[in-house]
């Protein structure tokens, strides 16, 4: 597994082949492989999934159609072999080099065609007839319900196994961990190096390891300067940075036996669900990380919102980097 660390790649999609490489190259063979691709199948997300189907070269294609869009081609061999991807190129159909020469020498592939036969798969088309499926709009919304939904599962997992009331994670002992025992970057954006622990801090962070030993010369933070492609062996809430001491408090469900191999912390674009921080339960006062007297003209700054109906909204962002 590898923290991607954004629910769209189509802000580094080079980074996102790199991980499609990175976990094929674990699959042993020894049993089928299902990959389920992405709802992105217009523009460069066509062009992408052909580049994976390239990579991958799949035994059989799923393609489900939706009722009344008709844009995309069906995936056949012969469309896949000719058509270019994002990063890779199609090999286009052999053209006739110049005039008068002799049949034979009409059809003689150019330099580069020709030597790469067309994939070979299956392709399974599925046309479902009922109205509405597919339809725009409503998978951005079920997915984002679905996303808060799996991530209060996952911390479901710190919760007592005996029938009672749901402690919240502000109750819940964290582990300590040294600024200098683990490397940090955040995947989505540029932050600061003086920032970087306001970014850090009360945010989702996937918990990797680099195969690379961690060497700092004090006692930390060690930033890295690139996203590295790793393993992610789980995930956890900061639920506090204590400068002081130069420790981070995390919250997580990963057994100790992997937590000894972590030494790296991811932070990407997923955020903690609105209900975690706004329903903290036995807070006297202001609701920590939610409440506070702080600037909304800052980037990135703003007020929690619940969401109360499924109407889907296209927002404008306008950010000021000077």
């Amino acid at each position: 597994m590898v923290y991607y660390g954004q629910t769209s790649c189509e802000q580094d999609t080079e980074r996102y082949l790199d991980v499609v490489k990175y976990v094929f190259s674990s699959y042993k063979k020894e049993v089928p492989l299902v990959i389920n691709t992405m709802g992105w199948v217009k523009g460069e997300g066509l062009l992408l999934l052909i580049d994976i189907i390239r990579l991958l070269s799949p035994s059989h294609i799923v393609q489900m159609d939706v009722y009344d869009w008709k844009a995309m081609a069906p995936l056949t061999p012969e469309y896949v072999h000719l058509t270019p991807g994002l990063y890779t190129k199609g090999k286009q159909p052999a053209k006739c080099r110049q005039m008068g020469t002799s049949a034979a020498e009409d059809w003689k592939p150019s330099e580069g065609e020709g030597d790469a036969s067309a994939p070979e798969y299956k392709l399974l088309y599925v046309h479902p007839e009922f109205p509405r499926a597919g339809a725009a709009g409503e998978a951005r919304v079920h997915s984002g319900i679905l996303r808060d939904m799996s991530i209060l599962g996952y911390l479901g997992q710190l919760q007592s196994p005996d029938i009672g009331a749901v402690l919240p994670l502000h109750s819940l002992v964290p582990y300590q961990v040294p600024f200098s025992a683990v490397a940090l970057r955040v995947i989505h954006t540029d932050v600061a190096p003086s920032n970087i622990m306001y970014a850090v801090n009360a945010s989702w962070v996937g918990l990797c390891r680099i195969p690379e030993e961690i060497s700092c010369q004090s006692d930390g933070p060690v930033l890295l300067t690139q996203t590295p492609v790793c393993d992610c062996l789980g995930f956890g809430i900061v639920r506090g940075v204590e400068m002081e001491k130069k420790l981070y408090h995390i919250l997580t469900p990963v057994p100790p036996e992997s937590l000894r191999l972590v030494n790296c912390l991811l932070l990407g674009n997923i955020a903690i669900p609105n209900c975690v921080l706004v329903g903290q339960q036995g807070v006297e006062g202001e609701i920590p990380y939610v409440t506070s007297d702080y600037n909304y003209s800052i980037l990135g700054s703003g007020k929690l919102k619940k969401k109360k109906h499924f109407k889907r909204r296209e927002y404008a962002f306008e950010c000021d980097y000077t």
